[in-house]
């Protein structure tokens, strides 16, 4: 019996070595062509996320694992890049995170390996089943950690595989996708600095000499068209504060171009190298404006999937614009006020502190004088941002510069159009003597609607929608103090030239006026007025309008400085037939 077992003992030990051996070698084939087909994944030409994601799937064909996470940080520690294998994400879920929280801070604080054999006992998971095994590797390049690399399975499923194996596997996978991750991010950063170096030598290209010379001599940008002395008034403030960086309130009527101002201020400022920023304040709610302003953290509210900045960081070295900050509430008025006086603020949703360096500028046409007497605007805020008031004049303060802006826009309008349009000398008088109550932007819609519809190359006083009682802008000029001449508009209209001298009422001393049927107003002292008691009743005033229009409605509409539609109201009301020739 001795003999038989001395006889089989040893053949049992050289064949438990030889499984040993086989099983080695198998394993160290399987990590050797884990790794050089990882490696092939991490070549490829692709974005990151997919890369990651890639190598985090082609797990499973080497490692006997049942889920999978890859977990990419960004420099304050927040995961940037998430890939996972075998995890469920339910939908609409903002923030998915595959292992918990205080796995991956122990991860990246002791940069070592974490070995959990069994999650159901450990602290680390306290939402984990039993009989599940936890491998984390921290993801490292040049010894800064950059996330975390981890896989679990069953004890089943870990038959054939030591911990320690896996473990080696996913630090040489780590490591490889960790030099990965820092190549992607330099090439990023190079990109950028790019990016960021051709914008500045296309800017340096157009019209830098230009913008430099002027600012050198002291004199506006081309933009800016206008000779009056109201408009170069306000060029001489701009051009002295444009050389500081104090705050710049900028008052004036809708349409006056206080975007334009602003952005003269910009570009004749130290700062014209620097980003021109531009927000209107009226046209978000206060939670939107908040982010827009200030910039939000990854998951501040729903839908904030990525981490924001705010327009004051995007403007940081250059002028942030804040159009219309008259209507913004006062609650976030308390808030703004905290970014102008100490130039500092936190992101919606986070607690660190950012500074910046910003040259404001605000705008408004409201009288914030008497939101601020009502308690409806901050009196800090008002001092804070009305450092250097420039009051902008409105188009009928400045009516010598009506024609150069419109033969401008039309200059525009032929260039985006292809077209060769111009101006007679008669509709250049016409619109010179309109009131525009829209100011620039009105003139230069009007234009744009004139050349669009005019079938001829010169575009002569009929071609204008107030030559045909179409203007619908009349309808803004009840309650103001400048009304034109009907009669002299008609004479324009009709290709009449006035007589030298004959110029429409002055904006400093405003006749009285009154109300007719259709909503315009009219001059007391005109004969033709309807709205005076002692003269032609409404009636009368329309047949004689209709008479002298030989029953044409759309000439005495004009005559009567209505529109077709009222006086056809008006023909039906007082039931006067109208005649047919």
């Amino acid at each position: 019996m001795n003999r038989y077992v001395e006889h089989v003992s040893p053949p049992r030990r050289e064949q438990a070595s030889s499984d040993a051996a086989v099983k080695s070698s198998r394993r160290a084939t399987v990590s050797l062509s884990g790794i050089y087909e990882i490696s092939k994944v991490l070549a490829e030409p692709a974005r990151l996320e997919i890369t990651l994601a890639n190598v985090v799937n082609i797990l499973s064909s080497f490692l006997q694992m049942r889920k999978g996470a890859l977990i990419v940080l960004d420099d304050n520690g927040l995961p940037e890049i998430v890939a996972t294998a075998g995890y469920y994400h339910k939908p609409g879920e903002d923030h998915f995170m595959p292992i918990p929280q205080a796995v991956i801070d122990q991860i990246v604080a002791t940069a070592t390996p974490l070995v959990v054999p069994d999650t159901g006992r450990s602290h680390l998971f306290p939402e984990s089943e039993p009989g599940v095994c936890f491998i984390g590797v921290p993801v490292k390049a040049s010894h800064t950690v950059l996330g975390t690399l981890s896989i679990d399975r069953t004890r089943k499923e870990g038959a054939d595989f030591t911990l320690d194996d896996d473990m080696r596997f996913l630090t040489m996978v780590a490591n490889l996708a960790g030099q990965t991750i820092r190549l992607h991010r330099i090439l990023s950063e190079d990109r950028q600095r790019l990016i960021d170096e051709q914008r500045r030598l296309e800017k340096s290209l157009d019209g830098s000499t230009e913008v430099r010379s002027r600012r050198a001599s002291g004199k506006k940008t081309g933009r800016i068209v206008g000779e009056s002395p109201s408009v170069k008034n306000v060029l001489d403030i701009i051009n002295i504060v444009a050389r500081t960086n104090s705050t710049v309130l900028l008052r004036g009527e809708s349409g006056t171009g206080k975007e334009l101002f602003a952005q003269t201020i910009h570009e004749l400022s130290p700062r014209h190298d620097k980003p021109f920023v531009k927000l209107n304040c009226a046209a978000l709610p206060e939670t939107v404006l908040e982010s827009e302003l200030f910039g939000h953290e990854k998951g501040a509210f729903t839908g904030a999937s990525n981490q924001r900045a705010g327009r004051f960081e995007l403007a940081h070295g250059g002028t942030l614009l804040l159009d219309e900050i008259g209507e913004i509430s006062p609650a976030f008025q308390a808030k703004l006020l905290r970014v102008l006086q100490e130039g500092e603020f936190e992101r919606v949703g986070g607690n660190k502190t950012l500074k910046v360096d910003v040259r404001l500028i605000c705008a408004t046409n409201r009288d914030l004088e008497d939101a601020v007497r009502k308690g409806e605007f901050r009196a800090d805020l008002y001092y804070r941002i009305s450092v250097v008031p420039v009051a902008l004049p409105p188009l009928r303060e400045r009516p010598g510069d009506i024609p150069r802006l419109a033969e401008a826009f039309l200059d525009r309008f032929n260039r985006q159009n292809s077209r060769h349009l111009s101006f007679s000398r008669t509709s250049l008088d016409l619109i010179s003597r309109c009131y525009f109550p829209g100011n620039v932007r009105e003139l230069e819609n009007c234009v744009q609607r004139t050349a669009t519809l005019t079938r001829s190359e010169v575009i002569g006083p009929t071609d204008f929608a107030c030559s045909s009682g179409q203007c619908l802008s009349a309808l803004l000029w009840k309650g103001n103090g400048k009304v034109p001449h009907n009669n002299d508009i008609d004479m324009l209209a009709s290709g009449h030239i006035l007589p030298a001298g004959v110029l429409a009422p002055s904006s400093k001393k405003p006749q009285e006026t009154l109300v007719m049927p259709g909503g315009h107003p009219c001059n007391p002292a005109d004969p033709a007025c309807p709205a005076n008691g002692n003269r032609l009743t409404e009636r009368e005033r329309l047949i004689e309008a209709m008479e002298r229009s030989g029953w044409v409605q759309a000439k005495a509409a004009r005559i009567l400085g209505l529109t077709p539609r009222q006086v056809g109201y008006a023909l039906r009301r007082h039931d006067i037939p109208v005649k047919k020739f």
